[in-house]
């Protein structure tokens, strides 16, 4: 009797149960590197790997899911932007004295949102990237190509 070779490499930790999981993360707007840091979570390389060879249909699961967290991404954008955040800053003075002001963290919030929305961008450019409109304007023919050659061979003569 012949025996069955054994499986190469370590057995998958993929179940349905823990792509859900996940996926339900990532919609949330966890980053992936967040969701693999916890216990009994897979490496983040792993989880890509089961996107790449879409292990039991994981490529579309994921795919959903990030569209989903790029959502609530900008969702928190939005919050971030209607909610003041005060913070205190600190000014040591050239005699010693120490100085604080409160107020509105204005510049770390805009770097929050400036940052969110760039990432976005590059992730869903169609979605949340920078419409670039090209206009032309001119001609463009064989006519026009025709009379500059006739208006050049003229001038050279």
């Amino acid at each position: 009797m012949k025996k069955e070779p054994k499986p190469r490499g370590r057995p998958s930790k993929y179940t349905p149960e823990l792509a859900a999981e996940i996926c339900r993360r990532i919609a949330d707007g966890e980053t992936l590197s967040a969701i693999c840091s916890d216990d009994g979570m897979p490496p983040a390389s792993t989880v890509r790997q089961w996107a790449l060879d879409d292990t039991q249909g994981f490529a579309a699961l994921s795919a959903r899911a990030y569209t989903l967290g790029f959502e609530t991404l900008a969702e928190r954008c939005l919050e971030i932007a209607n909610t003041p955040l005060e913070g205190v800053e600190t000014t040591t003075k050239p005699n010693g004295d120490v100085e604080e002001k409160r107020g509105d963290m204005l510049g770390h919030r805009k770097l929050q949102i400036d940052t969110a929305m760039r990432l976005l961008g590059k992730w869903s450019p169609k979605r949340y990237g920078e419409k670039i409109q090209q206009e032309h304007s001119g001609e463009i023919g064989v006519r026009s190509l025709a009379e500059r050659m006739r208006k050049r061979s003229q001038s050279e003569q």
